[in-house]
């Protein structure tokens, strides 16, 4: 099964239909189709009838809501002026706004397009380097599979028994803003150190502070109305993460009409693009369900944790090939094959190593980070290249994001040796 998924993988087919495949062609090979009988159950049991995953669609809609209204247009706007007296003062606009869209949308390919279609160029005109920029708006546009509301913790959470999505939300919460500060400051630093790579605003080009301050408040208002009303419900306990992405999706059309920004036009296309992107997600999630089932059934899954047992007794060096696994794997697939292959066979273990599954999950969830960014298929590199001008290569591109990987793999040798950065706000809030 394992050769079946890296042939079909390799030859373009979709995730979808190579995992749903692959288990068929499994089920056969090994002389047990009634095992697909039992596999349906389990997608009817464990996906379509997941309350939890009700999220998915909603937090799309809300994001493509968020795009019509044209806030994080204006919000950049705003904080490309705020920065233009620092030194890297655009970069650190683009670091900031990306946070903002994480809290609010979690949809890496609108980040990454909506970032590069607002910052590239600017960035490019004023003189930053051309590696310096589309490493750093692709790194930070996918920030929004960490920082809540986040689809991936929302489907990790239907995946991990015991662990509900309040609390992967709390417990991503400082790795992701801490991840987005360390951005800021290698942009900061290398500005600092390399003005020619990251030079200042003219003066003649900044505005005053009243004006300054007043479009702050104007533009910044919406999206903190919407940050509160989704992360402010749900971690206060007012609302599950089912309910609080439907109030986002509530409170982003409210924004989109109060802005004049309301049309049938935009309101159909946006349900039809909701409906193809959670279909597509949950296509996988169908075959990824449909293959560990498979796999469980016909022994591959117990065969390849005494696999990975058997390569260390020590937990340490365990967790150490878990995590590489996930990076390698990374370089391959997409979050939501890895999510939904991994769990079923890393989970178990980590049970037995009596490791804090929370702990576990989010620090897994870093690492994820850099499968948008990791070549050969890493999706933030083709997102760049499709927005990014002719004489941008996708060296450049590549070249761009390593040290942007190398700062996901320091956070999460931070989150070892500090597994509070983790587990403090769970604590706090759910007694986790």
């Amino acid at each position: 099964m394992a050769g079946l998924l890296i042939i079909g993988l390799f030859m373009g087919h979709p995730l979808a239909f190579v995992l749903g495949g692959t288990a068929v062609l499994g089920a056969f090979i090994a002389g047990k189709p009634m095992v697909l009988g039992i596999t349906i159950n389990r997608i009817f049991g464990d996906v379509l009838d997941n309350y939890t995953l009700i999220a998915i669609p909603l937090f799309v809609l809300m994001a493509r809501f968020l795009s019509d209204s044209g806030v994080t247009d204006k919000m950049f706007e705003a904080l490309r002026h705020l920065m233009a007296r620092v030194t890297g003062g655009l970069g650190l606009a683009v670091v900031f706004i990306s946070i903002l869209m994480a809290a609010t949308t979690g949809i890496i390919g609108a980040s990454i397009t909506v970032m590069g279609v607002m910052a590239l160029k600017p960035m490019l005109d004023y003189g930053y380097d051309k590696r310096l920029t589309t490493g750093l708006i692709g790194a930070s546009g996918c920030l929004g599979i960490l920082i809540p509301p986040s689809i991936m913790l929302i489907l990790m959470a239907s995946y991990a028994p015991g662990l509900s999505v309040g609390e992967l939300f709390a417990g991503a919460m400082m790795p992701g803003i801490l991840l987005g500060l360390m951005y800021g400051l290698y942009v900061f630093g290398v500005a600092l150190i390399r003005p020619d790579l990251a030079p200042k605003v003219a003066e003649e080009e900044q505005i005053s502070r009243g004006e300054l301050w007043k479009m702050l408040a104007v533009e910044a208002v919406p999206p903190l109305v919407l940050i509160l009303g989704i992360l402010g419900t749900m971690l206060g306990g007012i609302a599950t993460a089912t309910e609080a992405s439907a109030i986002g999706a509530a409170l982003a059309l409210l924004i989109v009409i109060a802005r004049g920004r309301f049309t049938l036009t935009n309101f159909y296309s946006a349900f039809l693009e909701t409906g193809r992107t959670s279909a597509m997600i949950l296509f996988i999630v169908v075959g990824a369900t449909a293959f560990t089932g498979v796999f469980n059934i016909t022994g591959g899954l117990s065969a390849t944790q005494n696999l990975i047992r058997g390569l260390a007794e020590d937990p340490n060096t365990l967790l150490v090939v878990m995590l590489a696994s996930v990076f390698v794997l990374g370089m391959f697939l997409d979050w939501t094959g890895i999510v939904l292959l991994c769990f079923p066979i890393f989970l178990p273990i980590v049970s037995e190593m009596q490791i804090d599954p929370l702990w576990f999950v989010v620090l897994m969830a870093v690492v994820l980070q850099t499968s948008f960014l990791s070549p050969p298929f890493g999706y933030a590199l083709f997102y760049m290249r499709a927005i990014a001008p002719p004489e941008i290569t996708t060296g450049d591109i590549i070249r761009g994001v390593l040290p942007f990987i190398l700062m996901v793999l320091i956070m999460c040798a931070l989150i070892v040796y500090f597994p509070s950065l983790i587990t403090w706000l769970p604590g706090k809030l759910y007694g986790a």
